[in-house]
C-alpha cells in the first residue's frame, strides 16, 4: 500500500522544510539498500530510474521488482523516471508503473524546452501523475554519470523560471545554481540568492540534480530555500565500487556472489546518512497520513458478440490488446473467455489503469474511440462495464495501518 502520490509527498516536504531523496538505482542491490535505509530511518523515499542507466538493466524487467518493493514497504514510496529522453519515454515509464516523470529538455532552447515539457505535462496529468521539469543546464564534470551531461553550465533565471512554470504547468522544477552531475572538482560555489528568489516567486517544490560532493551545510542551505527533492547517485556508485574492491581483496576466489557481498548494506548506510541530514528521517507516519495511496483501477467489461465467429472475435481482441496498451496510463490489457459454456457472458476485457484519472483520459483517447467505435461496439451488443479498485474492509485496514505505525515507530 505505501506506494503513494509523489506530488502529495513532495508538497508535504516543501511545507515542512525538509527534502526527500531520489536515489537512482541500477541493480537489485541498490534497490534493497535504498529500501533498507528508508525503513531504518522511517523516511519517505523516491526510487529513481534514469533512462541514461537503462543500458545497465532491462527497464521492463526491473520495474515489477521496484513496484513490489514499494508496495510491501511500511514507509511512503514513489517511483520516478529520471532524465527521460522524450515524451515517448514518459509514456513508457507511466505504463510500466512510474508515478512521477521527468523528461529532460534542458539542453534545448527555452521555447523548445517549454513545448516538450508541456506535452509531457498534458499526458502525465491526464494520468494523475506529477511532472518535474528542468530549466537551466546542470553539466557533468567527472565520474560515471558525467558523460551523459556534456556542455557548460547554464544557470536558471528567475524570469524564465516564472514563465516556464506558468506555460508548462510542471509540479516541480529542477534548477541550475552551480551543482554538477558526477563528482565535483573542488568546492562548489552555489548561487543561494538565485535559488532564494526562485523559491519565493514560484512557491513549488524545487529539485537539485547533482547532489554528490555537497557539504552538510550546503545541503541545509539548499533545503532552507525550497529544495525538496535531491537526486543522488554518483556517491552510491562509488560506495558500491569500493565495496566490490574490498570484497575482491578479502576473497581469493573472487566469485561473482562474493564480489557483490554487502553492497546493499554499504548503499543503505549512505542513503540513511542522507535521509537524516536532509530531514526526512522519522517522517514516514505523518507523510502516509497525508498522501493519497497510489492504487490502480481495474476497468472490466463482460460481453457477448453478435454477427462474428470465434476467429473474428480473437482478431478483434488481439487488435484491442495491441492498440489499447499504447494509451498513456494503461498498465495491462487482458482478454478472456468464460470457462463455463452456459455463462451469461462469454467474453471479458480487463484493462488496468495506473490511476483513477485515466478513466476519463482513456475514454476520450483517439485510439480507444477508434477501436471501440469501429471494431468493438458494433459486435458487442450485450455488455456490462465497471471501473473498480481494491477495497480493504475498514477493520482490517485500520488494523494494518496500526501495525505499520507500530513497526515504523519501533
Amino acid at each position: 500500500m505505501p506506494l503513494v502520490n509523489m506530488k502529495d509527498m513532495l508538497q508535504h516536504a516543501y511545507h515542512h522544510g525538509y527534502a526527500v531523496g531520489a536515489f537512482d538505482l541500477v541493480s537489485l542491490d541498490f534497490l534493497e539498500g535504498i529500501m533498507i535505509a528508508a525503513e531504518q530511518a522511517r523516511a519517505p523515499v523516491i526510487l529513481s530510474l534514469a533512462e541514461s542507466h537503462f543500458e545497465y538493466f532491462d527497464f521492463e524487467v526491473v520495474m515489477p521488482a521496484v513496484e513490489a518493493a514499494a508496495r510491501r514497504a511500511l514507509v511512503p514510496v514513489a517511483i520516478h523516471l529520471d532524465h527521460g529522453a522524450s515524451p515517448e519515454s514518459a509514456v513508457q515509464a507511466i505504463n510500466h508503473g512510474c508515478n512521477g516523470v521527468m523528461v529532460d529538455a534542458s539542453n534545448l532552447d527555452f521555447t523548445e524546452n517549454t513545448r516538450v515539457t508541456r506535452q509531457v505535462v498534458d499526458t502525465a496529468h491526464a494520468c494523475g501523475i506529477p511532472v518535474e521539469g528542468e530549466l537551466g543546464y546542470v553539466p557533468g564534470v567527472e565520474g560515471e554519470d558525467a558523460e551523459n551531461h556534456p556542455g557548460d553550465v547554464s544557470y536558471t533565471s528567475l524570469a524564465e523560471a516564472k514563465a516556464y512554470v506558468e506555460r508548462t504547468g510542471v509540479d516541480f522544477l529542477a534548477v541550475s545554481i552551480g551543482t554538477v552531475h558526477g563528482r565535483m572538482k573542488g568546492k562548489p560555489k552555489l548561487d543561494y540568492q538565485r535559488l532564494k528568489q526562485i523559491n519565493e516567486n514560484l512557491e513549488i517544490p524545487l529539485v537539485i540534480h547533482g547532489g554528490t560532493g555537497l557539504s552538510d551545510d550546503q545541503f541545509r542551505r539548499l533545503i532552507a530555500n525550497g529544495v525538496t527533492k535531491i537526486n543522488y547517485y554518483t556517491a552510491l556508485s562509488d560506495i558500491a565500487a569500493k565495496q566490490i574492491r574490498k570484497n575482491a581483496r578479502a576473497n581469493v576466489s573472487s566469485s561473482y556472489t562474493a564480489l557483490l557481498k554487502d553492497i546493499n548494506h554499504a548503499v543503505a548506510a549512505e542513503v540513511e546518512r542522507c535521509m537524516r541530514l536532509w530531514g526526512s528521517a522519522g517522517r514516514a507516519a505523518e507523510v502516509l497520513e497525508r498522501c493519497e495511496p497510489w492504487e490502480p483501477v481495474e476497468h472490466m467489461i463482460i460481453y457477448n458478440v453478435e454477427g462474428i465467429d470465434d476467429i473474428d472475435v480473437e482478431k478483434m481482441m488481439a487488435e484491442g490488446r495491441r492498440v489499447l496498451a499504447t494509451i498513456p496510463g494503461v498498465l495491462d490489457v487482458f482478454t478472456g473467455e468464460a470457462v463455463q459454456n452456459d455463462a451469461s457472458y462469454r467474453y471479458s476485457w480487463l484493462v488496468r489503469f495506473c490511476h483513477a484519472a485515466v478513466i476519463d483520459s482513456y475514454r476520450e483517447h483517439p485510439a480507444h474511440i477508434a477501436f471501440a467505435d469501429n471494431l468493438f461496439r458494433p459486435v458487442a451488443g450485450k455488455r456490462i462495464s465497471i471501473d473498480f479498485q481494491t477495497v480493504t474492509p475498514a477493520a482490517i485496514q485500520n488494523h494494518g495501518e496500526h501495525e505499520a505505525r507500530k513497526r515504523i515507530m519501533s
